[in-house]
């Protein structure tokens, strides 16, 4: 239904929504005084979350000063959006309080003790934004913190980049502020509307210029309605006034009154051709354009019977409701209670220190008789009013029997997202049953199943993932054993068909072992005189030096991570040094074996003393060793700078922390024991005595090694370690471990020292 009276002076077609209602206005309450500023509070709490999505990190810590507009916590994620410092002062306490919010919980806040000078910090314009990339103004207005004004607080640089590069065809700005007693638009569009036209301007040119621009206003907001014509005077902007009905201010709604198109289920405003943004976040994007302003404060409408003063106030964000009411005149024998919005779809809050964010567009103090406490609620009569209130065309009966009977199912086919919270239903409800809040509470409990769905599919993608590849790994595994057995018996089907080939075989034999022998002469004759291997050492420190020296000059020069990356690099550097420097040291002890030899004698000792120990004193053992080490990890995790190297560490302390558990578990299980059985010594002793002939023989044949054999053995066990260590990363990143970095660093480190033994073996040749 269209409606072209001449109230509207327009002769733009309008279109009629499905349902609403006409509650009592009660405008004139908060327009008899201009707007007004109030003195600043001693203390400003300024929530992280201000805005739909992820809650913003805070950048500060307490105790640091900070100046008005200064970013004091960084967007997390996409759907987010900074915060600002709305004045100057300290940060005085980072902590959870209590916020606007109908659920009354507590988040995540920052408090500014003020120091009342109001010093701003330096501010970046873009007055030169027809001549910038859009990407670099939406990211100017994202770093800006402007989120949606008119309610829903929904980041406006996200909006203004439709998913898809969608084309726009109309830009809406909402000006229609339909709610009861609420007149902060009101208020913007009489004393400023330059500023919204050139804020229009700002977002008709993001928007790649679309054809229309309307400003959509209600018929009972004449002096708004006479400045916005004023000034768009010589502009292409349309204001279109409208009948006033109730909640012709919903976003879907305003469309469809101004274009007649209605958007789908569950899409957005973009899908159509359209975005709408309020006509107080238009400034503010003007104000971040012109003036590189942060938004740090809001007009707020102080509106109700049990104040003294009703009017409209511009306040800084965190500022506490208490304040604002003291500077008004509060009458607490008087008041009802203190909503936060208008009385459709505001929300009462109990702790007066509820702080202002960028969403309040009015604080109701309504005294007792100005608004009643509700009437009980009665059983629904099903007289189906509530349907004709009804904006979204939902049935809201419907959804109340759902909502009561937790039946998400239903409530999902009857559209109960649509549902706006607009309460048209329970305004008009004769039984009086709060609608609103049976939705409100179902609509969240969805929310979280959907979540938890969320997590557990991506859950059960990462394990089949992982299932898939470990089985295709064993696959491949079993094909190589396969390949090598049937390698194996062709090669013993031939040597047994080739009896003839024996003397040939042993002939081969004795060449290679010559082969052996002539290399083993070879190393032998390689073996160099003390003198000669001084001069190796004395060249090896010489270069180790100048590396050191280089990596110094490069680390000095270097900023930021690559400078820590070369630090790390010359740590290792100069432990290499230290350890040539040990090696020629040693060549002038002639003691160096006989020590060597002590060192390994020492440790076949604790080796036969660990063998000998019962089963009792083991677990003792273990536990007081794991004890130590998890001691020292927790001294040296605070003292660590590198984050990536301190992630390893507490995955270590953790992983330890397990270990401790388990073996206290067994060494309680064996201390229940009797004597006799925790004290009877271990079998397999003849293992362990092998096992020390092992270490013994492996000891001495290292003694009697070259440097250069030395070397080639250190290479081949960093090369395997290398490997390992590879595979050990591409595995969490498969699984999405969150201790890839710590790997990645890990191998970084081996892999630089992998490179310097390779260096090193490449000078000795």
């Amino acid at each position: 239904m269209a409606h072209t009276t001449e109230r509207t002076r327009s002769s733009r077609r309008i279109w009629d929504i499905p349902g609403g209602v006409h509650p009592p206005e009660h405008k004139a309450q908060s327009m008899q005084l201009p707007l007004a500023h109030i003195p600043l509070a001693p203390s400003l709490i300024v929530p992280l979350s201000q805005h739909i999505g992820a809650p913003a990190i805070a950048l500060v810590k307490e105790g640091d000063r900070v100046l008005k507009g200064q970013k004091i916590a960084e967007a997390d994620g996409p759907i987010s959006a900074p915060v600002h410092a709305p004045t100057s002062g300290t940060v005085t306490r980072i902590g959870d309080y209590t916020m606007p919010h109908p659920s009354g919980l507590q988040a995540e806040a920052i408090e500014i003790s003020s120091d009342f000078s109001d010093t701003w910090c330096e501010l970046y314009p873009m007055q030169d934004y027809r001549e910038r990339d859009r990407s670099e103004v939406l990211h100017h207005i994202r770093e800006c913190g402007i989120a949606g004004l008119g309610g829903a607080g929904f980041p406006a640089a996200i909006k203004l980049n439709p998913k898809g590069n969608a084309p726009i065809d109309t830009l809406i700005l909402n000006g229609t502020e339909c709610e009861p007693y609420i007149t902060a638009d009101d208020t913007i569009m009489r004393v400023r509307p330059e500023e919204i036209v050139a804020g229009a301007e700002i977002l008709a040119h993001l928007l790649h210029e679309p054809a229309d621009v309307l400003i959509g206003i209600e018929d009972n907001k004449p002096e708004a309605i006479k400045e916005m014509r004023e000034a768009c005077e010589g502009t292409r902007f349309e204001v279109v006034v409208f009948p006033t009905k109730y909640p012709s201010g919903g976003e879907k709604q305003l469309i469809q009154i101004l274009t007649g198109r209605e958007v789908p289920s569950e899409h957005l405003p973009a899908e159509v051709g359209v975005i709408c943004q309020n006509v107080g976040t238009a400034a503010a994007i003007y104000r971040a354009i012109q003036f590189g302003e942060p938004l740090v404060s809001r007009i707020t409408t102080v509106v109700g019977e049990a104040l003294d003063i009703q009017r409209n106030i511009e306040v800084p964000l965190g500022t506490p409701v208490g304040h604002i009411l003291a500077n008004h005149g509060i009458d607490r024998e008087q008041m009802a209670k203190i909503v936060i919005g208008g009385p459709m779809m505001g929300f009462t809050v109990q702790d007066e220190r509820v702080p202002v964010v960028k969403t309040t567009n009015c604080i109701l103090v309504p005294a007792r008789k100005e608004l009643p406490a509700p009437v009980p609620a009665q059983p629904c009569i099903r007289c189906g009013i509530c349907a004709e209130a009804c904006p979204a065309s939902l049935l809201p009966q419907q959804l109340y029997w759902y909502a009561r009977a937790e039946d998400y199912e239903k409530l999902e086919a009857y559209s109960i997202k649509d549902c706006i919270e607009c309460g048209a239903c329970a305004y008009v409800c004769p039984s009086h049953i709060p609608l609103v809040q049976y939705y409100r509470a179902a609509k969240g409990t969805m929310r979280e199943a959907e979540q938890e769905k969320l997590k557990s599919d991506r859950a059960r993608e990462r394990f089949e993932f992982r299932k898939a590849r470990l089985e295709k790994a064993e696959q491949e595994k079993e094909a190589k054993r396969q390949a090598r057995k049937k390698a194996a018996e062709e090669a013993r089907k031939r040597k047994a068909a080739q009896p003839a080939s024996d003397k040939a075989g042993t002939s081969g034999a004795s060449s290679e072992a010559d082969v052996v022998a002539a290399a083993l002469a070879r190393v032998k004759a390689k073996e160099s005189s003390p003198e000669q291997q001084k001069a190796r050492a004395e060249r090896s420190v010489k270069s180790a030096q100048e590396r050191v020296q280089k990596l110094e000059e490069k680390a000095s020069a270097a900023e930021g991570t690559q400078r820590d990356q070369l630090q790390a690099q010359l740590k290792a550097a100069q432990l290499k040094l230290g350890e040539a420097q040990q090696k020629l040291t040693a060549l002038d002890q002639p003691e160096k074996t006989s020590s060597a030899a002590a060192a390994v004698d020492a440790a076949i000792a604790r080796a036969r003393n660990k063998a000998a120990m019962s089963p009792l004193e083991k677990a003792q053992k273990s536990v007081d060793s794991l004890r130590q080490r998890i001691q020292k990890m927790e001294e040296k995790i605070p003292q660590e700078q590198d984050a990536e190297l301190q992630a390893a560490l507490r995955d270590n302390h953790r992983k330890f922390q397990e270990k401790l558990v388990v073996a206290e578990q067994e060494l309680a299980q064996l201390q229940q024991q009797e004597p006799g059985e925790a004290t009877t010594p271990p079998a397999g002793n003849d293992k362990a005595q092998q096992a020390i002939e092992r270490a013994r023989a492996a000891a001495q044949a290292r003694a009697g090694m070259s440097d250069e054999e030395k070397l080639a053995a250190e290479l081949s066990s960093l090369e395997q370690r290398v490997e390992k260590a590879r595979q050990r990363l591409r595995k969490a990143q498969d699984e999405g471990n969150e201790n890839v970095p710590a790997f990645q660093a890990a191998l970084d480190k081996m892999e630089n020292k992998l490179a310097e033994k390779r260096q090193q073996m490449g000078e000795q040749q």
